[in-house]
Formats: structure tokens, C-alpha cells, sequence
């Protein structure tokens, strides 16, 4: 343990349970249904509402190995190829081989997906596949439908659940070994303010950070809360480094700032082609997929031809398919693109790379087991090694799936043990308003865009020692400014404060790593160390927060996690 809290007044209620899972996208929900399944008392705590999480926002589809002649193994080798030499082979082997059952079950559940003229599930492809393996839903609507069902099953299982809920911090008994999170409520309700839900087993589903950056895809809830409360528990993460930006964001201007409008993948699936403003297609000789090749490969191609013309956004031409194919197989992207004033029928949209997805997070292992004893992560807060340097199209809804089914199975299995370990034993539960816990200063939200701003220009898509060295002093600054320095004013504890905090600690994570990793690898890109080094660097870094709150990080010689071998390299 850091000994390091947020800031916030000790809990005022508390409820108790076998199981607090934290988060409502396709991981936490399907944790949480196979826990209670199991007998165990289960609550779900979410930031917002119960589908107001990036799993809703998801538009291409889950990938696993359905169709005719598709195979797992195939299904390996794309996800490797992507991954760039990162990924643990063992997760990824668990991924693909138990995928398509974990598909049906999740069709089992409710969940409805397009069907082609026989009556089976419509495939289509996306970057980086050399299969149609990617089931979609309401032709670009999979995540809203995956969302809906799981929902559904969870509201009418009754499970407890605690909605506009931001998770504070992990409390813990007198051994270390977890006992519930502490959070706070807002608005009205039985409970408000800070309290505590009381359990021996925590998972974290709280999805991504693409808050910390300018512009991304992300919904506004996704400030990295899950990640900075494992490091303030002792938490080891790995590959933050590695985010992906999204090769297809609509663009909306170079001032445009928040959540944008992601134009999927699968618009390059079916046929779309990336223009130039002349119209020249730049993907082609580039890679041997085209406009098909893994994101990084893409989103790369885009900026370097940005660059070359001095532009600040290229062209996503999909006037060929047609009005009827438009309005059928990509109603949402429609809609969307022609309430910005595009109509893509009749012209190329316009397009730029987007922060979009965390391919590292807290490490786990195989059963989603972090570091700290009763903690378990998955889905995007989670690092299983399955992504390596660069996350294959549409593998993530279906690592939330598998790899939340066998953190419920794990917790199953034990639950005879954990069940017995009541958080208020003894009294011994540690966390918030624990007297020898240092409290982490809140930071003024007024430094939110700031830290977004230092994150896009130093840690964006193009990133140098120069670059990243003069982010990691801005980003110190701001963090002096927040602890009281030359006499600045301390903020007020809240949840904007709380959420700028989480920011402000992915933000230095991600760029020390990003400083430490001297190559080009997967969506890491740096211009000073152009070429991949597979010699020095085909390993992760895994970072760790010190009680004096600086940041250990340390090199690992080995591509499967947790590493059993020695640490080496410390950094």
C-alpha cells in the first residue's frame, strides 16, 4: 500500500457485500451477472447511469472467430501481428479460444446481433483482420445493444446497484488485503454524499482515460479513476504508453475539444477509402492491407501525410456505397456526420486521428488478479497483456467479455474464503479517513484543460524526448501549483476536483513511460527514436507510485504478466 488517498471526508453510510464491482460497461456487467449467479451478494457502483459508459459508444463491433473456416488460431495471429511483439500469448491464446462461446452467451443474454440472408450472424471486417470476424448490432450501434442487454439481464436479476457514484479509494483491512472502495454519491438519494461499500473482492471495470488528452472519443466519464485508484493502493500498471488514437474522428476544427464523433472502422470494412484533399489514396503501397492495416499503421500514415501538405485533417471517402447502404448499415455515423453539416452520401468526410483507447492499465493476471491482494480489473482499466503495443479492431468488447467471465469464475472459486473476511472486522478497515494515509491535494479543476492540453501537444500522436520531457514539467507544475505552492489557493474537495486529480496522476504516468520507452512501437510513436528496437525494448515498463507520490518504474524481461522474473533496468 502508497498510504495515499484522495482527499475526501471520511464515509458517512456503508453498505455491505460479497462482491463490489465498479463499472457498467460489457465487463462489470458481466461480472457482475456471473458473480451474483454464483450466490454472491453483488453491487454495482457506476460513475453515471447504468449504459452511460463507453460500451454503449462502441460502433464496429466484437470480434471473435464465428465464420466459416475462421479460427482461433487465425484470430491469434491477427491479434499478434497487431500487437507489434507486446502481447502475452497466453492471454491472447485465452482470448480467441474462449471468445466465440463467450459470444453466445452473451446472445443468450439478450443481446440481439444483424443477421445475414441465412440467418446467421452478419460478419464484416475491420483494420488489421484478414477475416470477416466483427458482429455488429443496429448496423453501427453494438455497443448501445450490447449496452441495452446487459442492462436489461442486470435490472431484471435485481442486482444492487449504485448509479452517479465516482469511486474514491480502496479501503483495506490491517493485512493489506482489500475490503471495499469508498465513494460518493451524487444528487439525491438514499445515499448521498461519501460512503462505502464493505467487500472482500473489488472489481475494476471502470474503462478508459481518453479525458486526459484534448480531443478524443470517450465519453466525459472516462478520466482514468479506475487506474489512479489502484496506483494510490499499490497497484502495479503496465503499457500506458501505448494509447490508441483512432485513425477515423470526425473533425470538427482545430478548437474542437471533448468527446468527438468516432467514424468506425468498419466504414473501412466495407470499402471506404482515406483521400488527400486532392483525392489521392495514400493508404495504398503503404501497407498490404490499405486502408485495412492496424490503426497505428493508419493513424501514422494519416499524420505523416498531414504533415507533408501542412493540413490539419485528410478525407474518409465512402460516397460509393450509396444513400441506401449509408441510411442501412450506418445510421448512427450518419446521423452524426450530417448534424456537423457532412453528408457523406455526396461528399469525404473529413477526418483525424483521436485519443481513443488505453491498451495498458492495472496489470493482471490470467484471472484478472492485480497486485493487491482481492483487487481484480478488467476490460479497459485492466493491462492482461492481450493488446500489446496496439490493440487490434473490435478485441475489446470481447476481452471484457472473457476476461470478466473468469474474474466472476475466479471469485467463485474462493468465495468460501473471501466471503468470511468481513470489511468491518475488528474494526480494522483502512482507506479513506485512515489517520496514516497522506491525502492527495485536490486539484482546481480550472487546471482540467491545462493538463489536456499539455497531454495532446507533448504525449499526442507524435511524441519526442523534447516533447514529452517539457510535458512532464508542466505537468509537475501543476502539481506543485495544487499542493499550495507560491501561495496558491488548495481546491475544494469534490467530484470535479477528484476527477482532475485522476487526470493529473494518468497524465504523469503515461508521459514518464512514454519517456522512458526510446522507440517506436505499435500507437507508441516517437519521432527522436523512429525505428522498433525489439533488443532493448520487447518488454513492458511497469510503473508503481511511491508513498512520497514520485513514480517507480522498472523494465520487465518478459511479455506475459504478472512477470515472475526479476525487475530490471530501474528507470
Amino acid at each position: 500500500m502508497t498510504g495515499i488517498r484522495l482527499d475526501a471526508p471520511a464515509p458517512g453510510w456503508s453498505i455491505d457485500a460479497d462482491v463490489v464491482v465498479v463499472g457498467s460497461g460489457v465487463a462489470g456487467l458481466t461480472a457482475a451477472l456471473r458473480c451474483a449467479a454464483a450466490g454472491l451478494a453483488t453491487v454495482v457502483v457506476t460513475k453515471a447511469r447504468l449504459d452511460d459508459g463507453s460500451t454503449r459508444w462502441a460502433q464496429g463491433g466484437i470480434a471473435a472467430a464465428l465464420g466459416d473456416g475462421d479460427t482461433p488460431a487465425q484470430h491469434r495471429d491477427d491479434t499478434l501481428v497487431a500487437g507489434a511483439g507486446l502481447c502475452a500469448r497466453t492471454a491472447v491464446d485465452a482470448l480467441v479460444t474462449e471468445g466465440p462461446g463467450a459470444v453466445q452467451r452473451l446472445i443468450a443474454t439478450g443481446a440481439r446481433f444483424d443477421l445475414d440472408a441465412g440467418g446467421g450472424i452478419a460478419l464484416t471486417r475491420e483494420g488489421g483482420h484478414h477475416r470477416r470476424r466483427i458482429a455488429h448490432a443496429g448496423g453501427d450501434a453494438t455497443g448501445a445493444e450490447i449496452s441495452r442487454a446487459l442492462v436489461g439481464a442486470v435490472r431484471g436479476a435485481g442486482l444492487r446497484t449504485i448509479e452517479n457514484a465516482l469511486v474514491l479509494d480502496l479501503l483495506t483491512d490491517d493485512t493489506g488485503r482489500t475490503a471495499g472502495v469508498t465513494l460518493h454519491v451524487m444528487g439525491e438519494g438514499q445515499h448521498d454524499g461519501v460512503g462505502a461499500v464493505r467487500a472482500p473482492a473489488v472489481v475494476l471495470a471502470t474503462g478508459g482515460m481518453g479525458q486526459v488528452f484534448s480531443a478524443t472519443t470517450n465519453p466525459a466519464v472516462s478520466t482514468g479513476d479506475g487506474v489512479a485508484l489502484a496506483l494510490r493502493a499499490g497497484a502495479e500498471v503496465s503499457d500506458l504508453e501505448f494509447v490508441q488514437f483512432h485513425p477515423t474522428v470526425l473533425f470538427l476544427g482545430t478548437e474542437s475539444e471533448g468527446q468527438q464523433p468516432l467514424v468506425s472502422e468498419a466504414v473501412r470494412g466495407e470499402g471506404a477509402h482515406l483521400v488527400d484533399a486532392a483525392g489521392v489514396r495514400f493508404m495504398v503501397g503503404t501497407h498490404e492491407l490499405a486502408e485495412l492495416a492496424p490503426r497505428d499503421v493508419v493513424a501514422k500514415a494519416i499524420m505523416r501525410r498531414m504533415r507533408e501538405q501542412g493540413a490539419d485533417h485528410m478525407y474518409l471517402d465512402a460516397r460509393h456505397f450509396g444513400a441506401e447502404m449509408w441510411e442501412h448499415r450506418f445510421p448512427t455515423i450518419l446521423a452524426a456526420c450530417r448534424s456537423h453539416g457532412i453528408d457523406p452520401v455526396t461528399e469525404p468526410v473529413p477526418v483525424a486521428p483521436a485519443a481513443h483507447y488505453a491498451s495498458g492499465g492495472v496489470v493482471t493476471d490470467l484471472s484478472g488478479r492485480t497486485t493487491v491482494p482481492g483487487l481484480w480489473a478488467c476490460g479497459e482499466v485492466a493491462c492482461t497483456g492481450v493488446h500489446g503495443a496496439n490493440r487490434l479492431a473490435s478485441n475489446s468488447l470481447l476481452e471484457g467479455l472473457v476476461f470478466a467471465e473468469r474474474i466472476a469464475a475466479d471469485i467463485t472459486g474462493v468465495a468460501a474464503d473471501i466471503t468470511g473476511i468481513t470489511a468491518g472486522a475488528a474494526g480494522a478497515v483502512r482507506g479513506a479517513g485512515a489517520a496514516a494515509a497522506t491525502a492527495l491535494p485536490p486539484i482546481d479543476p480550472a487546471a482540467r484543460p491545462a493538463i489536456q492540453r499539455i497531454m495532446s501537444l507533448g504525449a499526442g500522436v507524435l511524441r519526442s524526448d523534447a516533447s514529452l520531457r517539457e510535458a512532464a514539467a508542466a505537468l509537475e507544475e501543476v502539481d506543485r501549483a495544487a499542493a499550495g505552492a507560491a501561495g496558491a489557493k488548495p481546491a475544494v474537495p469534490g467530484v470535479d476536483s477528484w476527477e482532475t486529480a485522476n487526470l493529473l496522476c494518468v497524465a504523469r504516468v503515461l508521459t514518464a513511460a512514454a519517456l522512458a520507452r526510446e522507440e517506436t512501437r505499435g500507437c507508441h510513436w516517437r519521432e527522436d527514436h523512429p525505428e522498433r528496437d525489439d533488443t532493448a525494448w520487447r518488454r513492458h515498463l511497469v510503473v508503481r507510485l511511491a508513498p512520497d507520490r514520485s513514480l517507480v518504474v522498472t523494465r520487465t524481461d518478459t511479455t506475459e504478466f504478472p512477470s515472475t522474473a526479476p525487475r530490471e533496468h530501474q528507470q
